[in-house]
């Protein structure tokens, strides 16, 4: 239990981190940010495969690539789900799907948090 709150709290950072980076993305308030981050991480867990699954001869076509796109999808349901957690377009989802994925990878690999 301890490390899904950790996780929880490395990716919350990760998303501050990014809001912050990235002009196109607002989060309202403290709240906002950590009901955005358990969002993200249901979409992933449940969502997410499901899109690949249907979206498989477009990522093989294109090399695994479309993936990316998938996790820019993934950062403008949230938005769409979560009220104070606002991204202005895809262009900034995109960016900011990517440079989370960076940044939680990298703090869950320091604090040692297993994936």
């Amino acid at each position: 239990m301890t490390q899904l709150v950790l996780r929880w709290a490395l990716n919350s950072f990760a998303l501050y981190i990014v809001m912050k980076l990235i002009s196109g993305i607002r989060i309202d308030r403290f709240q906002d940010l950590l009901l955005a981050t358990a969002v993200l991480g249901l979409l992933n867990v449940f969502v997410r495969p499901i899109i690949i699954l249907l979206t498989l001869p477009v990522t093989l076509l294109t090399l695994g690539l479309f993936t990316l796109v998938i996790n820019g999808l993934m950062f403008c349901l949230a938005a769409y789900l979560v009220p104070g957690f606002h991204i202005t377009g895809f262009g900034a989802a995109f960016i900011a799907a990517l440079l989370f994925s960076l940044f939680s990878f990298i703090l869950n690999m320091l604090f040692g948090t297993k994936s």
